[in-house]
């Protein structure tokens, strides 16, 4: 089958107004300064959690988010973008290493967190976008989230950045993160005390960083993993709420389509402060700006047209936005049909910095930028997902996707049904069995899946729309039952 093209519904771009900017001190910045329009600075903007249709150019209908859609305004957006897992730490090992994060052990993980594994984590021994940029000469700086592994065997400074600021785990509270709290900020590798909301936090640090690469006149990556909108459900005004629900961060008894609202329009006025920051020091062209989310939308999202959710293979657990801003080389208020996913990004970063990836780690992601700035038509991908709570598989070719749940078969045309609600796989059994036979061909090409029992989080007793959907027993000691997600 073709890819054909697929309206949106619900879609309309906000031109952006002008955001306040903040005066902050640099930070330092030590290796030798290169020319700025050498190679192109990045800033690589990642929110967790954030559904497909969180913002509206995506189709959010209930606010704006005019930085962002200021982003889609000046660059290219993605309509069929996909992340490479529906939960955070294995999209990130996909992200940072180009390559499907099954291949890794720390991508085994769904999620990285205290109960994994020793040996959880990106080893720093493979080369990441970070690492190979820091090679050719760029500054590099992570603000926000990690969640690749913690100390003292992993590290984003044993990757390729030269500087840490944000949090170790999966999350955090928005206002309870000082150094004595369970999930606090880090500088560099240590615990310090930071007053504010989180986003805001993340905003000031990314600020900073701009204009202090902007001084030393050295190409850099910035990558500004904002903690919004994952849970707790937490807006700028909301301490009270944080007091409420203390180190019980994963509460199921808060949160609103308010709450939530407030959030994401923290997030996209904190971008905007980073785009004005590019503005005042006169980077804006020298810059690549991109930005998506690490998986598909949780509780409070908006995953319109798709059905399913963060944790889920159905097309709302893993559909995301991606927007890309590069003046000059990518055409403004772009729209493209291709299939990509979160692990382009490495190989077209680097391709557009003039680099290759290693070739001792071939990357399974693709380069995009013929896409991006030569206009190339779409071409037909085909990819593949796991997921071990509730035995999850899927591939997408073109436009068909496989899908199992459980022991539960189906085959979509997600083009024509992007609500996955037409099974196909009787009236197709040719396509139904090639799919099924290339993901297990496929599989067996990856890391075997690691068999300690996983919970389901979006089970019925906690999800009332998931009645009917239990978790098996549980050894006594065993499991994974806290996993932060």
């Amino acid at each position: 089958m073709s890819q054909r093209s697929s309206a949106t519904t619900r879609r309309r771009f906000v031109q952006a107004g002008a955001a306040g900017s903040l005066a902050l001190a640099g930070v330092g910045f030590g290796r030798q300064a290169q020319a700025q329009a050498a190679r192109p600075n990045i800033i690589f903007i990642m929110a967790d959690d954030l559904g497909y249709a969180d913002v509206s150019s995506y189709g959010q209908r209930d606010y704006t988010t005019p930085n962002i859609d200021r982003l889609a305004i000046e660059g290219l957006k993605f309509m069929q973008a996909y992340s490479n897992s529906a939960v955070c730490s294995p999209t990130r090992v996909a992200l940072n290493t180009g390559r499907y994060q099954y291949r890794l052990v720390a991508g085994l993980e769904e999620v990285i967190n205290l109960k994994s594994p020793k040996g959880a984590g990106l080893p720093p021994s493979h080369p990441t976008l970070a690492s190979l940029l820091k090679a050719a000469g760029y500054g590099t700086t992570l603000v926000g989230k990690w969640h690749l592994g913690f100390l003292p065997d992993f590290s984003p400074l044993k990757s390729g950045f030269d500087h840490f600021f944000g949090i170790w785990g999966g999350s955090s509270d928005y206002f309870n993160h000082g150094s004595k709290s369970e999930a606090p900020l880090y500088e560099q590798e240590v615990p310090v005390d930071r007053v504010g909301y989180m986003t805001n936090l993340l905003g000031d640090r990314a600020v900073q960083a701009v204009e202090g690469y902007a001084r030393a006149k050295q190409p850099f990556l910035i990558s500004l993993n904002f903690t919004a909108p994952h849970w707790p459900w937490e807006g700028p005004h909301d301490e009270a709420e944080s007091k409420r629900i203390g180190d019980r961060i994963r509460h199921y008894d808060g949160g609103s389509r308010k709450t939530y609202r407030e959030m994401v329009q923290s997030l996209d006025a904190n971008i905007g402060r980073v785009l004005q920051a590019l503005d005042v020091a006169g980077l804006t062209n020298d810059t690549i700006v991109i930005f998506t989310s690490d998986n598909g939308g949780e509780r409070f999202s908006d995953t319109w047209p798709f059905t399913g959710m963060k944790g889920e293979l159905l097309e709302g657990g893993l559909r995301i936005p991606a927007i890309v801003r590069w003046p000059g080389r990518v055409p403004t208020s772009s729209v493209s049909e291709q299939v990509m996913i979160s692990m382009d990004w490495m190989p077209t970063l680097l391709a557009a910095a003039g680099l290759a990836p290693d070739a001792s780690y071939p990357p399974d992601g693709e380069n995009l930028l013929p896409i991006l700035t030569k206009g190339a038509s779409p071409h037909l991908r085909k990819l593949f997902w796991r997921f071990r709570a509730g035995a999850q598989r899927a591939v997408r070719d073109g436009d068909w996707k496989y899908l199992r749940t459980d022991s539960n078969e189906f085959l979509f045309d997600v083009v024509q049904d992007p609500r996955e609600r037409a099974n196909l796989r009787n009236r197709r059994k040719d396509v139904f069995e090639r799919l099924k036979g290339e993901w297990d061909a496929w599989s067996s090409t990856m890391l075997p899946e690691h068999g300690r029992p996983v919970v389901y989080t979006n089970s019925g007793n906690v999800l009332a729309d998931h009645y009917g959907v239990k978790n098996p027993p549980l050894p006594e000691h065993g499991g994974s039952g806290g996993a932060q997600r």
